[in-house]
């Protein structure tokens, strides 16, 4: 078992709460790798709002490792090796931490290139029950927005609310009526996370835009900024 590890790291709920769920079991980690894509068709990594990870970065400080891709289909996943081995070489770690939900096609993927590396990849939220995950989600203290929706039954309404108890039993609703992921692992849905239990300050967001297209879209954040925590936030 690796006692070192890199957090594949998107700034959202699962990869936020995965990295939690790794501190929790007595993991080092020792970096977080984030993939910067170019392009919103990426097929394995978030696209919204990336640039406020250097913000999460220094909130939980831990150091933070950027790589570039184009978000080509398949290409990208090069990038991803050539960010892990870069994890190794820097920071020496022996494995990765993923907050994968139920997509075969990043799991399968991730494993892959950990064994090409020598690598262990754990995947903690892997097939869990999302009713229970999302509300310990919220009863742990996790703070997150929606940042992005493409789905029946979600609005432009729905850009920017916090993922509360209520959000929660929403979403449940949704998932009844239309099917959708309760995790968003279908794209229907993104997050990014504001405040964690291991968070040293939060994220706040200053300025923020609603974009809008038919029937999808996403909040753009264009200025945010740490505030220190209050003790009620910390305890």
């Amino acid at each position: 078992m690796p006692t070192k590890l890199a957090a594949l790291f998107s700034g959202g709920k699962d990869s936020t709460y995965a990295l939690w769920w790794g501190l929790c079991q007595g993991f080092e980690v020792a970096c977080l790798l984030s993939v910067f894509v170019e392009s919103p068709e990426s097929w394995m990594f978030h696209y919204p709002n990336l640039h406020v990870v250097e913000l999460q970065a220094e909130a939980i400080g831990t150091p933070l490792l950027k790589i570039w891709s184009m978000g080509e289909k398949e290409r990208e996943l090069e990038d991803l090796k050539r960010g892990m081995a870069e994890a190794v070489e820097r920071y020496g770690v022996e494995g990765v931490v993923s907050g994968a939900l139920a997509s075969e096609y990043q799991r399968c993927r991730i494993d892959r290139l950990c064994e090409e590396l020598g690598l262990m990849h754990l995947s903690p939220l892997w097939h869990k029950d999302m009713r229970s995950l999302l509300r310990e989600f919220v009863e742990e203290g996790f703070e997150a927005i929606i940042t992005s929706v493409s789905a029946y039954g979600m609005d432009e309404k729905w850009l920017g609310r916090g993922i509360d108890h209520q959000c929660v039993e929403d979403l449940i609703k949704l998932n009844r009526r239309y099917g959708i992921h309760l995790g968003g692992e279908g794209g229907e849905f993104e997050t990014l996370v504001l405040d964690a239990p291991f968070f040293r300050k939060r994220v706040v967001i200053e300025r923020c835009r609603r974009v809008w297209r038919r029937d999808s879209g996403y909040l753009l954040v264009e200025k945010a900024y740490l505030a220190e925590k209050t003790s009620s936030q910390t305890s």
